[in-house]
């Protein structure tokens, strides 16, 4: 359910040289869903991996693949990922003229569909699409890079997308600068998904690292 908290380690922060191995252990360590982070060096300042990486990737966990498209235009590439085994696709609301028509198509191809924002996007451009939403993910720092500090202003527009979405069963998903000092700050606002990239692959203690966001996150919602 939408109001489980749900940990999604990001495999930018990830040793890239083998992945495969990475991915396997943050499933075994016990994250919820892999966080897959698509950056094309034009929406965002930087570069990652496309759509044959998630497919080579695939075979190595059962848990949810969450695809974040920092990408512009991501129409032309919604199927590929699809078929290459993501279960959620998000794209930016920035990122393109025809939100509405995106997620149609993702959900037409059977997946799930999400919309993220940038830190400067107000969270009324997706008020008008919320009916065909299954995620809202909100950045809490600039999209581009691992590693940043987290955007405290950004807790307000997470506490605001919680009231917009009411009862409709939508995670609210916040993706930067998350770790045990700030995973219990957004979901006191009302997130249930957190991503965190550094904070679960620093040291090589993932179980740790994951159970420790976790129990910050839960601290979290006994506050709201």
């Amino acid at each position: 359910m939408p109001n489980d908290i749900v940990i999604a380690p990001s495999i930018l922060s990830a040793d890239f040289a083998k992945l495969g191995d990475e991915v396997r252990a943050i499933d075994r360590d016990g994250c919820d869903w892999v966080h897959l982070d698509v950056m094309d060096g034009h929406f965002v300042p930087n570069i990652t991996f496309g759509p044959d990486v998630v497919a080579a990737l695939r075979p190595h966990s059962d848990k949810v693949f969450d695809t974040h498209l920092m990408i512009a235009p991501c129409d032309p590439y919604l199927e590929a990922f699809a078929k290459a085994g993501s279960d959620i696709i998000t794209v930016h609301a920035e990122a393109g003229p025809h939100l509405d028509r995106s997620l149609q198509h993702i959900r037409s191809l059977g997946k799930k569909a999400g919309v993220s924002l940038t830190p400067s996007t107000p969270e009324s451009a997706i008020e008008y699409v919320l009916d065909k939403l299954d995620l809202v993910l909100v950045m809490t720092v600039n999209p581009g890079f691992g590693g940043q500090t987290f955007i405290p202003a950004q807790v307000e527009k997470v506490r605001a997308i919680r009231k917009m979405i009411g009862d409709r069963p939508i995670h609210l998903e916040v993706d930067g600068g998350v770790n045990v000092d700030t995973a219990g700050l957004v979901t006191a606002a009302g997130a249930n998904a957190l991503v965190a990239g550094s904070a679960v692959f620093k040291g090589g203690g993932y179980a740790e690292n994951i159970a420790a966001i976790r129990e910050a996150a839960i601290a979290g919602c006994a506050a709201r």
